[in-house]
């Protein structure tokens, strides 16, 4: 690799290669397509994103076109896409690249303004980037190196439809990187379709056991479960506590701000501004839990995590490996708890035979020694409630959408007619579809930036 981009690991301790980064650098820096399956955790970022900067450098940073991207990155949602952004920016200004993020939830203005001023490398959100493609103010024409990071996570949530055409207009002549925790979920297609003679690599699979994550089901009462879990989420350090629904988190970090637990909350109610300050004040610890869905199971990537609760046992064994995959990153050991009520006993057996672990078992209630050993220190608990940081968006004044309050297109509201926003559609300020909205709803214009899993994860 270019001396430059040693010198920034360097820098921050990295002197030492992940599985997944020394099977599959070799091959991608010399061009070839990669196919690359590791767990969460293991380093896929720095893996493509090594050979992707490393590649760009070759070439004299004049080759800059505006609407013209060199290199892009595909995820699932803009947490991941920010925080891909967060590890490759040093690595590209070490070497003269820029780099710019595209995704929905927030005004498109300044990434608009960014791709006209010409820029390297582009992480983007399948929906918004179509948006802008569509706009032209996106040609993929001229892209070298292509990243497809958590490919099976975009399968999940249905974005292969625009993943296919993205790829589709990217150059066919140059290089693919696809990662993904799994092959399934129809990854499998899109390395049929889209990389030309890949070599395959396969390091900390999804099934293979993490030795410095530590796996344990507390069976508690429904009247315990409450006090359990904020004894636990209490001691020091970094804690992520899952929910299955947006509801049950914002009912959570209620809940335990209430009993003195700085806690905050992340969930697809929320406008990108306040997910912002959400992981803002979990990063620096001014609220050291955060509640969230399985939004958080895959794009957000906090270091020194050392508690995962499941307060709610994840629908399947995917989620449950990903939402673990919080903790124990880098080295570093972690402890995963799932909280399980006596009607939950029989499915998160289930679960946890799927995901190839073998967890101890516990009963036991607050007064339980287990807890101290499981979440040692001493609980942090404040003498009064502690205040929330982010509301959610619902909460907004009801004239402006979420985000910046304007559209996605030309400046006016993302409302697609005169239902929702402020009353005109995207792109030229015409509505999309028929003009006017069915009912109070209106319809849902394409990559508008709604939270959620669907289309607002873009």
């Amino acid at each position: 690799m270019p001396t430059a981009l040693i010198d920034v690991l360097a820098e921050r301790g990295i002197t030492t290669p992940t599985p997944i980064q020394a099977a599959t650098l070799p091959d991608s820096l010399a061009g070839r397509d990669v196919l690359g399956r590791g767990r969460t955790g293991s380093g896929k970022t720095y893996a493509f994103g090594l050979a992707l900067v490393a590649r760009l450098s070759e070439q004299p940073a004049g080759r800059r076109t505006p609407g013209r991207p060199r290199g892009l990155i595909l995820v699932p949602t803009r947490e991941l896409a920010t925080q891909i952004e967060e590890a490759l920016a040093p690595l590209a200004k070490a070497t003269g690249l820029t780099t710019r993020t595209v995704f929905g939830g927030v005004g498109q203005h300044p990434q608009v303004t960014a791709l006209r001023k010409g820029v390297d490398i582009v992480i983007a959100c399948p929906g918004r980037l179509e948006d802008l493609m569509a706009q032209g103010h996106a040609r993929l024409d001229q892209v070298e190196v292509t990243v497809l990071d958590e490919a099976d996570h975009m399968a999940d949530l249905g974005f292969l439809p625009g993943v296919r055409r993205i790829l589709s207009a990217t150059d066919p002549r140059g290089q693919r990187l696809l990662f993904s925790a799994t092959l399934d979920s129809g990854v499998n297609s899109l390395a049929t379709k889209f990389l030309h003679d890949p070599v395959t690599h396969e390091a900390d699979s999804a099934q293979s056991p993490v030795v410095t994550m530590a796996h344990h089901v507390l069976q508690v009462t429904k009247d315990d479960h409450l006090a359990v879990l904020a004894d636990l989420a209490a001691a020091p350090g970094r804690t992520i506590v899952f929910t299955r629904t947006k509801h049950r988190a914002k009912r959570i970090a209620r809940q335990l701000n209430s009993r003195g637990v700085g806690a905050v909350e992340l969930h697809g109610n929320l406008s990108q501004n306040a997910r912002v300050r959400t992981m803002e004040a979990f990063r620096s610890g001014s609220h050291a839990t955060l509640v969230a869905t399985d939004i958080a199971a895959r794009g957000v990537h906090v270091d020194e995590v050392s508690l995962v609760i499941h307060a709610d046992p994840p629908a399947e064994h995917k989620a449950y490996v990903h939402r673990s995959g919080r903790t124990a990153r880098a080295g570093h050991s972690g402890t995963v708890v799932t909280l399980a009520m006596d009607d939950q006993v029989g499915d998160v057996r289930g679960l946890a035979r799927r995901a190839g672990i073998k967890p101890t078992w516990t009963r036991v209630d607050p007064r339980s020694s287990l807890l101290q050993v499981l979440a040692p220190g001493e609980r942090k608990v404040s003498d009064a409630p502690v205040a929330p940081v982010a509301a959610p968006a619902s909460s907004q004044p009801s004239g402006r959408r979420q985000g910046s309050g304007r559209g996605q297109g030309s400046g006016r509201g993302q409302g697609s007619g005169r239902g929702q926003g402020s009353g005109r559609g995207q792109s030229s300020g015409r509505p999309q579809g028929s003009g006017r909205s069915r009912g109070s709803r209106g319809r849902r214009p394409s990559g508008s930036g709604l939270s959620g899993s669907g289309a607002g994860a873009r």
